[in-house]
Formats: structure tokens, C-alpha cells, sequence
């Protein structure tokens, strides 16, 4: 699978953080490294600090960008390995 196809989606929209980072973190600790994981989020506190914390992780934040729905950011990240 390349880098830029997601291996799995998380659809995170209408939860709040922390739980935001501890679903995220569970999807990419149970994918193989390397794979792509797509996660979908709410504006405001879940798409600023996911990113950030995937970042202090370790983990490669490819992108975050508006969603097809207003008010939702796509988060695309990788376990590097």
C-alpha cells in the first residue's frame, strides 16, 4: 500500500478531545508502519491538537486539510518504519 492511500479511516467528526488523540493513537499503534491512516475530524481543539500530537509522538503528519463537509479537516498520518 503506498504512502498516499489510506490503510484505514477513522471518522472522529462530533467527539471531543482527548478522546480524538486516544482513538488515533489505538488505529495507529494496530496498523502495520508504515501504513496510512486517514481521520477525519471536527474543527477547532480535535484539528489542532491531533496533528500536534501524532507530531510528538513520532508519527508523520501528511496533511490536514479542509473535508468535504464544512467545519471537518482530513488528517492524513503514519507510523514511520
Amino acid at each position: 500500500m503506498s504512502r498516499s492511500d489510506p490503510g484505514e479511516a477513522l471518522d472522529l467528526r462530533g467527539i471531543g478531545c482527548p478522546l480524538t488523540f486516544v482513538r488515533t493513537r489505538v488505529a495507529l499503534d494496530r496498523l502495520p508502519r508504515g501504513t496510512t491512516l486517514e481521520v477525519l475530524l471536527d474543527l477547532g481543539e480535535p484539528s489542532e491538537s491531533v496533528p500536534r500530537s501524532c507530531r510528538e509522538d513520532g508519527d508523520v503528519v501528511l496533511d490536514v486539510v479542509p473535508w468535504l463537509e464544512p467545519g471537518v479537516v482530513r488528517m492524513r498520518v503514519v507510523r514511520p518504519g
